[in-house]
């Protein structure tokens, strides 16, 4: 019982020193900003309330404008779907906010059905292989806040993009709810490093 003992304290000490080492990954790589040209900007959604976007995706959409006018890229790439009963998807929200700034539509695509980061990633792959619109895009840059960063990054990954993130300068996520965002992003992308993002999906949804 003793060795027994000795080896699940054992197995608890590299398991949190494991989730504790990703903690401070997610909080490295979201203070690195990427600025070379791809083929693509893509925006992560976030709520939007009637076709205005959140603050939380207002500050991801000026970000990717940003870069947009730096001439990162051509293309921006919005993402999101919606909940029952809303008349606007996060995508379409984020289309509408930026043809205000000056984006042409024809340089905005949409995906608009995702309810997560994955579905989003995975039906942009989707999209890459089937719509002619988004054609070419192999090389993104990932718009999204900085505790969002890493798991985006390494999702894309594992969709086959070579993939690169920026972080929003201004997010609206801080204090105590910014360490409990590290904290959780952490024990999930050390989960999913062992069993892989699409079964982590699978299984929180």
């Amino acid at each position: 019982m003793k060795r027994v003992a000795q080896l699940l304290a054992l197995v608890l000490c590299v398991g949190s020193l494991y989730v504790g080492l990703t903690v401070f990954e997610v909080w490295r790589v979201g203070r690195t900003q990427s600025t070379t040209q791809v083929d693509a900007i893509v925006v992560m959604g976030a709520a939007q309330y009637d076709g205005v976007p959140s603050p939380l995706l207002k500050a991801r959409l000026m970000h990717a404008f940003d870069l947009w006018k730096q001439k990162i890229a051509p293309r921006i790439v919005l993402t999101g779907g919606n909940k029952p009963g809303d008349r606007f998807t996060e995508a379409s929200a984020s289309a509408i906010f930026l043809r205000q700034q000056g984006v042409p539509q024809e340089e905005l695509l949409q995906e608009s059905l995702s309810r997560s980061t994955y579905e989003a990633l995975r039906n942009v792959r989707d999209l890459v292989k089937n719509d002619a619109n988004f054609a070419g895009i192999e090389r993104i840059v990932i718009v999204t806040d900085p505790y969002h960063e890493l798991r985006s990054r390494l999702t894309a990954r594992e969709m086959n993009f070579e993939a690169t993130t920026t972080p929003t300068s201004n997010s609206h996520i801080a204090g105590n709810s910014t360490f409990k965002k590290h904290v959780k992003e952490g024990v999930g992308i050390a989960l999913a490093r062992v069993i892989g993002f699409g079964n982590l999906w699978k299984i929180t949804g």
